[in-house]
């Protein structure tokens, strides 16, 4: 790959988070504020990043929490953030569960709770309900991740299995009016989707989560599924009279990120085509697929005419089937990618919007028409690599990872694929 193909990349990559910057973001969207006290509260990825915008911009006096990822985090003056773990949750993540229900208990009708909530909610606030432990949702969040199921479905058995997920956040609020800023990362930005909806509740019932997890062939842990058995996780349905007063915003997506970065595309003299900002399914699959329509057009020029650079996102999955293997959904989008349309004339970058892919400290990779020669030339096997899972070693052994850094917001996965 030629330097000025990534540094084109590069430059649409960040294109797309700027069009999720926190503080724009929130400029737009800020309520009225009320006679009473306002609260802030939220989770993400973003969520801190979140929290020190609207501090800027926020005219009277505050407080509140917002929990984030560890090493997310940053310089808040009247909102305390937490950190926590992610995608797995741990011990500081249902310390921060608590800190926000204790933050929105005892508020009266004439205040104003502010929620903030971005990617990366479901794992940061784990709030096992009943019986249930932090391991066994530990556990299921394994379960989850190991699944392929896409995130929708994730999300809704999550949030049928938390004391805290599914708008329960808003319902201890009442009779405090909740308004929710959502940075949306789920495909069709559904707010009720993003982190589990802590504040925004779903239509998804007990019973649609008990057949998701029969449909998706889900293992989950035995205590997990005992409690989806009975009748006590049923989350609060979009009626419940506590939720009239509130207000649900969607203030940033992959759709409009998406729009930016074509933008920046056509300043450069390349067009741009986006595909979707919806895609969902295998990560290698959808790889696969994009390989597809790239050789189409270097052979045909269709469905585009080259110069041109596809742009897509949603959020792949990945079905782990090997333990051991190092990488994330956009590593492994690439790798499969990168395979299917060796010697085509591509260059392309897949990354997470938040700066983090899978467990690793890379946001995605690089990759073009000899990137598989080019890793077997140094002794890697790249259809062994895909078979385990293991596509952060691949473009390591490459050098091709991209490493941006945690960037304070969440609009999900992001792909373009160049076609010279």
């Amino acid at each position: 790959m030629t330097p000025e193909d990534r540094a084109f990349l590069t430059g649409l990559f960040e294109a797309a988070v700027r069009a999720a910057d926190p503080e724009a973001a929130l400029r737009a969207s800020l309520p009225e504020p009320p006679k009473g006290r306002t609260v802030v509260v939220g989770a993400g990825k973003g969520a801190a990043q979140l929290a020190a915008a609207f501090e800027r911009l926020w005219p009277g006096p505050l407080a509140g929490v917002v929990v984030t990822r560890y090493g997310y985090g940053c310089a808040t003056e009247r909102i305390r953030v937490m950190e926590a773990a992610h995608p797995v949750p741990d011990a500081a993540g249902l310390a921060a569960s608590a800190a926000l229900l204790g933050a929105v208990g005892g508020l009266g009708p004439d205040d104003l709770v502010v929620a903030l909530i971005c990617g990366g909610g479901s794992a940061l606030l784990p709030c096992p309900p009943g019986p249930l432990t932090l391991e066994d949702e530990a556990e299921l969040n394994r379960a989850l991740l190991a699944s392929g199921a896409p995130i929708s479905v994730m999300n809704a058995i999550r949030k049928h299995v938390s004391g805290i997920k599914g708008g329960r956040l808003a319902a201890a609020a009442a009779p405090a009016r909740v308004v929710s800023l959502v940075v949306s990362d789920v495909p069709g930005d559904d707010p009720a989707q993003v982190a589990s909806g802590p504040t925004v509740p779903d239509r998804v019932t007990l019973a649609d989560a008990r057949a998701l997890v029969r449909d998706w062939s889900i293992a989950l842990p035995p205590a997990v599924a005992a409690w989806l058995e009975g009748e006590e996780g049923a989350a609060p349905e979009p009626g419940d009279p506590r939720f009239a007063r509130n207000v649900v915003t969607v203030i940033a997506s992959a759709r409009l990120s998406l729009d930016a970065a074509a933008a920046a595309a056509r300043r450069a003299g390349v067009a741009a085509a986006i595909l979707s900002d919806a895609i969902e399914g295998e990560a290698r699959d959808i790889g696969r697929m994009h390989a597809a329509i790239a050789r189409e057009v270097a052979a045909r020029g269709r469905p585009f005419a080259p110069p041109v650079v596809m742009l897509s996102g949603g959020e792949t999955t990945v079905t782990v089937r090997r333990a051991g293997g190092r990488g994330g959904r956009n590593s492994e989008f690439l790798l499969a990618l990168a395979l299917a349309a060796e010697g085509v004339p591509f260059a392309a970058l897949a990354a997470d919007t938040d700066g983090i892919d899978g467990s690793e400290d890379n946001a995605g990779a690089f990759a073009d028409g000899g990137s598989m020669a080019r890793l077997r030339a140094l002794g890697g096997d790249p259809s062994a690599c895909l078979a385990r899972n293991d596509a952060w070693t691949a473009f390591a052994r490459l050098g091709d990872l991209f490493v941006p850094g945690p960037t304070g917001t969440n609009v999900n996965d992001f792909r373009a694929v160049l076609i010279c």
